[in-house]
This record gives structure tokens, sequence and C-alpha cells, in this order.
């Protein structure tokens, strides 16, 4: 089975943003990867939700919203607002991990939960039944273009075995660091979703880009 391609728009050009959303909705993207940060989870700020509901407006792919926030259950109304085909929250950022990912499914939409590099996959043993997709991220939360932490490899490979070891039918999406190597050993660890921001839109041909991630 082909990996699901969700690229990250924190990459894009704000100058021209319709334009690479569009070239998005023209290439075999599945899911568009938007990235909402606070500057308190982490030391970034993105953009907030009028920008959000102009990218909405503009995509034809499903919305896959990732709050690296505090408190991310407050913009769940917010976040289904916006058409969201999955809303993604962090494990670090939620004390009340299964209420809110309750409150997100009673919404309308996919939950999600995210772990830092330095999370380990097996504090996820007593919600992995209960969400849609698990996001391990490969580089440290904030900021695009990082460089890819090797052992996100093993992660997922650990995820896909506590997965099949629990009967959860949750996807895995990995984000940052991602390109043509990495993705290929995380499709062979066992990832479901490939998240990319620089490889694709510093790439002079975006749209082969996402075609050759695709191929994987």
């Amino acid at each position: 089975m082909k990996p699901i391609i969700a690229p990250s728009i924190l990459s894009a050009d704000f100058g021209y943003l319709a334009r690479d959303i569009e070239m998005i909705n023209r290439s075999e993207a599945e899911w568009v990867h938007i990235d909402v940060m606070d500057g308190v989870f982490v030391p970034n700020i993105s953009f907030g939700f009028p920008v959000l509901k102009y990218v909405a407006r503009l995509s034809e792919k499903p919305l896959d919203v990732h709050l690296m926030i505090v408190n991310p259950e407050k913009f769940i109304p917010e976040v289904k607002a916006l058409g969201a085909h999955t809303m993604n929250v962090h494990y670090e950022a939620c004390p009340h991990l299964h209420r809110v990912i309750q409150q997100i499914r009673e919404a309308g939409m996919n939950p999600a939960v995210t772990i830092n590099p330095a999370t380990p996959v097996s504090l996820l043993q007593d919600i992995i039944k209960d969400v849609y997709m698990v996001l391990v991220m490969s580089v440290n939360p904030g900021f695009g273009g990082q460089k890819f932490i090797d052992h996100s490899v093993e992660k997922v490979r650990e995820l896909r075995e506590l997965i099949e070891r629990t009967g959860s039918e949750a996807l895995i999406e990995v984000d940052g660091g991602i390109n043509l190597e990495t993705g290929a050993r995380l499709i062979e660890a066992g990832a479901d979703v490939l998240v990319a921001g620089n490889a694709i839109f510093a790439d002079p041909d975006p749209k082969m880009m996402i075609h050759r991630l695709q191929s994987l």
C-alpha cells in the first residue's frame, strides 16, 4: 500500500500560499498538514485561525491539523469549523488525554496523538486503541528544516509492534526531516503517513517530489 503524503504548509511560501495550495490540490498528495504553534508549548508561532480559514477554503484535500499548543481542547470548535479531517494533539500537552481524544471524536473529527522525540512509545499503551493515528515527531517540534533524528525509525518499529499487539487500527504518521532516504526507512519500519515540508516545497518540481515520496 502506498504511503499517504501530507505536505506541510509550514514550508510553503506564505506570499504565494494560494499558489502552493493549488499545487497540492493538483498533486497526488492525499492530505494537507497544518502546524499550529503558540510560542508557549513550542518556541515559535505559526499561523492562527483567520489564516487557516483561508487555507480550508482553498484546499480540496482533507486537513490534518497538528496543534503544537497548550490546552488544545479549547480549540476543538475552531478546528471542527475548518472541516478538519484529523485533529492532532500532543501527549505532552494533555494531562487528561483520554478526555481530549473523546471530545475530538464527539466533535466528528478523527483524533490523533503526537509524541515528541524524547517521549517513549510505551506511554501510549493505554490510549492506542482509542486514536485514529499517532504522529511520531522525528525532529523537535517548533521549526521546519531540522535534521532527522535517527532513533525515530526504531520508534516507528516499536509503535507498529504495539499497534499489532493490541489490535489497534491506528495509523502511524511521521513528521520532521522527511525526504526520499528517511521516508524509505520509515515506510520499511511501518509508517503509513509521511509529512514533508522542505523536501517538497524546496524542490524545483514539488508535484514530482510528492509523486516520488508516494512511490516509496
